[in-house]
């Protein structure tokens, strides 16, 4: 089961009309720059194709890949995202602790003026006598540097040092791609407010959704897995939260999305891209600062 929320449009998320109509997913989800959508796209199906070819001989995915603008530190026009990386990708998926900041699509990211990229964080959460899991990833590239705000501080107005070096124009265009999942049991409507409710994690950053930013959002639940059900015809029961409950989750995902996207910027380092631009990494003493 699946939901998806758009703040700002200026992105893309493929497979988003069918979550919109059918309010669920499958296959494993891709991220990655704007001008590799496509290919990282194509590359989930192949792999599908190759991996269940029972279910694809004569069926059509519809996988979910989406993507920031990386242009600024990437030669974003060399194409150089290739199906073997892709593939490999998913093939090398392990449970446990992932690797945060300059990693797989986040690589050429950068946030409020900052390195940036892959970032995740969650929380647990208490219902009827179980324990759940909400858990989220970013890819962060948004923001001024005058934006950002750190727990309730208006930090980026007073950090103008380490300053970037544009060498060659930076047309900013900002995005962050959220991923919200759970292991709770909730129906796509409930995950769509599941996925509303970034934005506010993204807000309490400081990000404001500019024009040129592609600020799209999407909750999954692992739960309630549907069985093929082209084999039976049959009711299924599923289980869900009451809506009247959600309260917990969506403070969860507030919190958890802004943490993610510190994250980003904290687990990073300096970075020289092309034409030797330059995006420093947050300093983390001035972060203490504001913690203390």
């Amino acid at each position: 089961m699946a939901g998806i929320f758009s703040l700002n449009g200026n992105g893309e998320l493929t497979g988003s009309h069918y979550i919109e109509e059918a309010g669920k997913l499958s296959l494993p989800i891709a991220i990655t720059n704007t001008h590799s959508c496509g290919l990282a796209r194509d590359a989930v199906i192949k792999w599908a194709a190759a991996r269940f070819p029972d279910v694809y001989a004569e069926g059509f995915a519809l996988p979910v890949a989406a993507e920031t603008y990386d242009g600024f530190l990437n030669d974003i026009n060399g194409f150089h995202v290739a199906d073997a990386h892709v593939i490999s990708a998913i093939e090398h998926a392990t449970t446990g602790q992932i690797q945060e900041g300059s990693v797989g699509g986040g690589t050429g990211m950068k946030c409020f003026g900052f390195k940036a990229g892959s970032g995740t964080s969650s929380r647990l959460v208490q219902f009827d006598g179980c324990t759940y899991t909400v858990g989220t990833f970013v890819q962060a590239n948004f923001g001024g540097r005058t934006d950002l705000t750190v727990l309730g501080y208006p930090l980026g107005k007073e950090m103008k040092e380490p300053a970037m070096v544009r060498n060659t124009h930076d047309p900013d265009l900002s995005s962050i791609i959220v991923v919200v999942a759970t292991d709770a049991p909730m129906l796509p409507h409930q995950l769509k407010r599941l996925a509303r409710r970034a934005t506010l994690g993204v807000g309490k950053t400081g990000g404001i959704a500019r024009h040129g930013s592609g600020d799209i959002f999407l909750a999954f639940s692992t739960a309630n897995k549907v069985p093929d059900f082209r084999a039976s015809e049959r009711l299924l029961r599923l289980e869900m939260v009451p809506d009247e409950h959600l309260d917990r989750f969506f403070e969860a995902v507030v919190q958890s999305t802004e943490e993610a996207i510190l994250n980003s910027m904290i687990a990073n380092s300096d970075m020289t891209g092309r034409d030797d631009n330059f995006v420093p990494a947050i300093p983390h003493g001035e972060l203490l600062r504001v913690g203390s």
